[in-house]
């Protein structure tokens, strides 16, 4: 007889304590930098609050309602089955020698730090459709050329992450776009998207400070001493076995546009465009309405297919080396996946512990106070959320009906701007959360250690979401975005060259740094350690 799932009677339901195993995991990461242990002691503490000592029940939700279910989860698979798929289309374009043709490329024609930088933050925001294809892709593509020009991994990750979830929740056709649009019940949810992206202080100010730190020469916090080991290598580009290739740029941007294309086609076929009849759906209510999960699959599959068949036509690759691709890429995305699987079994006990009743109640609470200063409240509350349970979209199926139910009648504008807090502060908090999926893709596609990069990116994330902080409390009392965003760019430039003049101009002052090189067996990978 099947057992039944277990029933949540915990006295910990509900109170702050549901955060505590998320805080632990996160602290147990930042102190050891490990975070395989910091993730599953996490879910042990969360399976010893459930369970109040019941020992079958603790089991129960450690592994059958923890792991188990998460690793058989549809969407989890489904992001899973995506993952493998870009490794594959990486590990075709290594093998193909489009990334060879590329990296020769990048010789002609990028000529500096500063340009390999500015490279990948273009890159980064001309891939806007998915935040997990934007972290891969460009990490893959951008990586060889960086570590040409010392950047270091940590700067590379940081660049990547930037890139990734602020450009997709300002982007109206994205996976995360049509997502928030499902949160928004009663209303014009890609409407009050739309309307709501002036307002996404951290988003819109996340991408001035990349250009400026890039362009300004500055490094602050422990990136600052990456940044100077990295200096210290002698680093090359990265060499790729392709024997007999004649692989070109046109075989690397290919397959990109193929997948990007695949992408969109199988999210709005989720969706119901291509559906007949009164099923059918127009694009912009087919892209709100898609399954990302299942779309990203039909997407990653056919563009890995068309691929093949390019390389096949082109006589680049045989079948058998193209085949070889697939498990090459699932090789490849092994440490992302098990993250992943520890990081969405910690969020499903968290969820279980009633952790968003929690937030949820504290901002219902709020929401009738100091009105005007709501969007900056939301904001700091958001990053909180997201940044203990790892999750933004989590976090935007918290906040966002409680905002539209508190405002909606009583304030549209202010609504507005609080939904631009809900999604800015879930955003931040992802960014800078060490059990974010997001960010773990960032540290696989730097090939970056994945505390490092947590390290690292914190103060530049927090710099941004102080700045923004200022930025909401302004826009709740003028309510105009074009002030705000203004004063947020004043005070982001200007911050960034009075830390510069106190640098001495952007030299970095000597310091022992220890510099480690791991050589795992699948790949190459350069790790900079700064000594203590």
């Amino acid at each position: 007889m099947e057992q039944q799932a277990v029933e949540v009677v915990s006295v910990f339901h509900g109170t702050f304590w549901a955060l505590v195993p998320s805080v632990v995991a996160i602290i147990h990461a930042l102190i050891t930098k490990e975070a395989y242990s910091s993730l599953f002691i996490g879910i042990v503490i969360g399976g010893l609050f459930i369970s109040q000592g019941d020992f079958p029940l603790f089991l129960d939700a450690v592994f059958k309602n923890g792991m188990v279910k998460q690793v058989s989860d549809p969407w989890n698979v489904g992001i899973l089955f995506f993952l493998v798929m870009l490794g594959a289309m990486v590990a075709l374009m290594n093998k193909s020698g489009a990334s060879a043709a590329f990296g020769n490329w990048a010789k002609l024609h990028i000529k500096s730090k500063v340009g390999a930088q500015i490279a990948t933050i273009i890159l980064g925001i001309l891939i806007f459709v998915d935040d997990y294809f934007n972290c891969l892709t460009v990490g893959s593509v951008m990586r060889p050329v960086t570590d040409k020009f010392k950047v270091s991994h940590e700067k590379l990750a940081y660049l990547i992450d930037a890139t990734a979830a602020p450009i997709c929740i300002i982007a109206p056709v994205s996976s995360w776009a049509a997502a928030v649009t499902g949160f928004v019940e009663g209303e014009d949810g890609l409407g009050l998207f739309v309307k709501s992206i002036p307002y996404n202080f951290y988003a819109l100010l996340t991408i001035v400070a990349l250009f400026a730190l890039v362009l300004l020469k500055v490094d602050f916090g422990p990136m600052k001493s990456y940044e100077s080991a990295a200096e210290m290598i002698d680093a090359k580009m990265e060499k790729v076995n392709v024997e007999q290739s004649r692989g070109t740029m046109l075989d690397l941007v290919f397959p990109i546009v193929t997948l990007i294309l695949f992408c969109v086609l199988g999210l709005i076929y989720t969706g119901g465009y291509f559906a007949s009849g009164e099923a059918h759906k127009g694009f912009v209510d087919a892209f709100g309405g898609s399954d990302a999960s299942v779309g990203l699959v039909y997407g990653s599959f056919a563009a890995f297919i068309v691929t093949v068949i390019w390389f096949l036509g082109r006589r680049i690759l045989k079948i058998g080396k193209c085949l070889e691709c697939l498990p090459e890429g699932f090789k490849a995305m092994v440490p992302a996946i098990i993250i992943l699987v520890l990081a969405w079994s910690l969020k499903g006990i968290t969820d279980t512990l009633g952790a968003k009743d929690f937030v949820a109640g504290i901002v219902t609470g709020k929401a009738t106070v100091l009105m005007n200063f709501m969007p900056a409240i939301i904001f700091i509350v958001g990053i909180g959320l997201a940044f203990s349970t790892g999750t933004s979209w989590g976090t935007f199926g918290i906040l966002i009906p409680i905002v539209v139910a508190a405002f909606s009648s009583v304030d549209p504008e202010l609504m507005i701007i609080s939904i631009s807090a809900c999604m800015a502060g879930a955003v931040c908090g992802d960014h800078i959360s060490p059990i974010s999926d997001t960010t773990i893709m960032a540290s696989a596609g730097a090939e970056c250690n994945h505390v490092n990069h947590v390290n690292t990116q914190f103060p530049y994330a927090l710099f941004v979401a102080s700045v923004s902080v200022v930025c909401f409390i302004v826009a709740g009392f003028l309510r105009s975005a074009l002030l705000s965003v203004a004063l947020g760019v004043a005070l982001i430039v200007g911050i960034l060259f009075i830390v510069k003049a106190k640098s001495g101009d952007g030299k970095v002052k000597k310091e022992k740094i220890k510099v480690k090189r791991e050589k795992p067996k699948a790949k190459k990978s350069r790790t900079v350690t700064p000594q203590a």
